[in-house]
């Protein structure tokens, strides 16, 4: 169990009306510090990483490692720069984040993948590790790995897609979706990438690896911003049952989903924008 836990988000769409400076793009990061560890979740899309550390005040030369959430490039770009400031570092990703993905909606096709191959990585430093299942990477620390789809109305993205060489385009399951939990005394915090894995199946998937820990705060992308009004409703109703105490969506959520959810959740919501920090 961490007994103290503070998270900075370090890259959002938006930005708080806090230190001059600050740069929002669309993409999304967090410098997690506890008492033994500082960890960074996520890169962005590697416009804001660097200035925005600099006015937090957030030292990336000092992480002790990375986590990826998924191979999107608006969370890995920024891996990069980081690993320049931080030097050779433990990466902890599934290994689908290489696999080249596009967004697909009629004639538009756009690439979305991480923009640089596993071996220009590995040569500026980043050593992966592979997450497939369940971890505790440090004490009190753990990542999800692959999260089981079991709810009936959290579908994938049909339009993220694969361009398979031999099928075609087929629909890009996101296995490598995975999420942070930290368990402090107060309870679990949970710290999303897009919840590409439905945001119902994440916590549900925790909370059978955790049995008995109540879950106190979630922050970060849902993938709610495109969902259609039934699958919003049925998540909003399930998301009753955790008894958050405090729920920061951002990032995929999108603004009119946002403020529902400020609606539904009242004083135990809050935005998350860059410079947004929490502690436990």
């Amino acid at each position: 169990m961490v007994s103290r836990l503070e998270v900075t988000v370090m890259c959002e769409n938006s930005v708080s009306p806090g230190p001059s400076g600050l740069i929002g793009e669309h993409g999304w990061s967090c410098y997690v510090e506890t008492g033994l560890q500082r960890l960074l979740f996520d890169t962005g899309q590697g416009l804001g990483i660097l200035n925005n550390s600099l006015i937090l005040k957030k030292n990336l030369a000092s992480i002790d490692a990375l986590v990826l959430s998924h191979g999107h490039y608006d969370h890995t770009s920024g891996l990069p720069a980081v690993l320049r400031m931080s030097g050779p570092r433990q990466v902890y990703a599934h290994p689908d984040i290489f696999l080249p993905r596009y967004y697909r909606k009629g004639k538009i096709i756009r690439e979305i993948g991480i923009r640089y191959k596993r071996e220009y990585l590995e040569g500026i430093g980043a050593q992966f590790v592979e997450v497939k299942e369940f971890k505790e990477i440090y004490p009190g620390i753990f990542l999800t790995g692959v999260v089981p789809r079991i709810t009936a109305f959290e579908p994938p993205d049909p339009n993220m897609q694969l361009n398979d060489p031999k099928a075609g385009w087929i629909q890009d399951p996101l296995l490598d979706d995975l999420s942070m939990v930290i368990d402090t005394e107060k309870g679990l915090f949970v710290i999303l990438g897009c919840a590409h894995a439905g945001i119902i199946n994440i916590l549900k998937y925790i909370q059978k690896n955790l049995p008995g820990r109540a879950i106190h705060t979630v922050i970060g992308g849902t993938h709610l911003g495109l969902a259609d009004p039934a699958q919003f409703d049925n998540t909003l109703s399930v998301l009753g049952e955790f008894d958050i105490k405090r729920l920061g969506a951002a990032h995929c959520t999108g603004l009119k989903n946002e403020a529902k959810l400020y609606n539904a959740f009242g004083d135990r919501y809050f935005f998350a924008p860059v410079g947004t920090k929490i502690k436990i």
